[in-house]
């Protein structure tokens, strides 16, 4: 006779979510139904559901370690001024940069410059990716087109972007055509090779049961080829947007007047011919703090969950 199944509350083990998943399926498969496999079956369930409840979790480490990591940083930044070495002319203090910041926020410069680098990141990735998803697609789909081109595409992403300046100066002018030209040049590259890499890792398998299922090539690509290779192309939209980024602080550090606003570039460039390391510094920081946010708000949430649903984030440092 089978022995009474004992409480859940104290035989529950503590199970690994793999693991878990392993012995949920591994229960329901069996033909037997004995209580060993019931039990087994109601511990893996309530292991899984204590998963996801934690998964909701805030994980304050997340916070904490980069805010220490911050305050270490401001903290051996501030001892190596103390120790003189260089003018504070030349190497201005923490609390330096921050009054400076507070005189530009007085003066308006700092939201001008924020809102118009931002607005212009935003919208020349967003038309960047607008471009490049399609013509990666189609020359991951097509041989010919990917041979002919797609030296052509790894060329220009190796390409620095500033080289472009001068020509976009020549062609458009000291207007935002010459700064969005940039940007486009320098993420466009990046975003195709991404998909075609996450194109070319895709199994096989995949496009052969679309095709047993009778999905045309532009159901194929839309809605088997592109989810797969979500993993190379979302790899691709980060560099896509450092490199823009990057572009445009170039752009703004280069054409200046114009019809051009004034943004982060144009800051540093301030800065730069007032010989005030304050305005510089507080110009490097600002553009470092926009690729960190986006970095924090945008692609981490983003990746996170994607390797979450591919069961890709368990052992992870994410």
């Amino acid at each position: 006779m089978p022995s009474n199944p004992t409480p859940l509350a104290e035989s529950e083990p503590v199970v690994e979510p793999v693991k878990t998943r392993e012995h949920v399926h591994a229960a329901l498969t069996r033909t037997s139904t004995g209580n060993e496999d019931l039990r087994e079956l109601e511990s893996g369930l309530d292991s899984l559901q204590s998963d996801a409840e934690r998964k909701h979790r805030i994980d304050w480490s997340r916070i904490l370690l980069p805010v220490a990591a911050l305050v270490v940083l401001v903290l051996i930044w501030q001892f190596y001024v103390s120790l003189g070495v260089k003018r504070r002319d030349l190497v201005p203090g923490p609390l330096d940069v921050v009054g400076q910041m507070g005189l530009l926020w007085n003066e308006g410069k700092l939201q001008e410059a924020m809102w118009t680098s931002l607005q212009r990141g935003v919208v020349g990735f967003i038309i960047s990716v607008a471009i490049a998803t399609p013509v990666g697609l189609l020359l991951a789909q097509v041989a010919p087109l990917r041979r002919a081109f797609g030296p052509l595409i790894s060329g220009l992403q190796v390409l620095p972007s500033v080289a472009w300046v001068p020509a976009a100066i020549i062609w458009f002018g000291l207007t935002d055509a010459t700064v969005y030209f940039v940007v486009f040049m320098g993420a466009i590259p990046s975003i195709i090779n991404g998909l075609i890499s996450g194109v070319d890792q895709i199994p096989p398998q995949y496009r052969r049961v679309g095709t047993v299922l009778g999905a045309s090539r532009l159901e194929m690509a839309l809605q088997i080829i592109l989810p797969a290779a979500l993993p190379g192309y979302l790899g691709g939209l980060k560099q896509g947007w450092a490199f823009s980024w990057r572009s445009l602080m170039a752009a703004e550090i280069i054409a200046v007047g114009g019809t051009i606003g004034f943004g982060l570039g144009s800051l540093l460039d301030q800065g730069r011919i007032l010989s005030d390391m304050t305005v510089v510094m507080s110009a490097i920081l600002l553009i470092l703090a926009v690729g960190i946010l986006i970095e924090l708000l945008v692609f981490g949430p983003i990746e996170k969950r994607l390797l979450r649903s591919r069961g890709l984030l368990a052992g992870s440092t994410r």
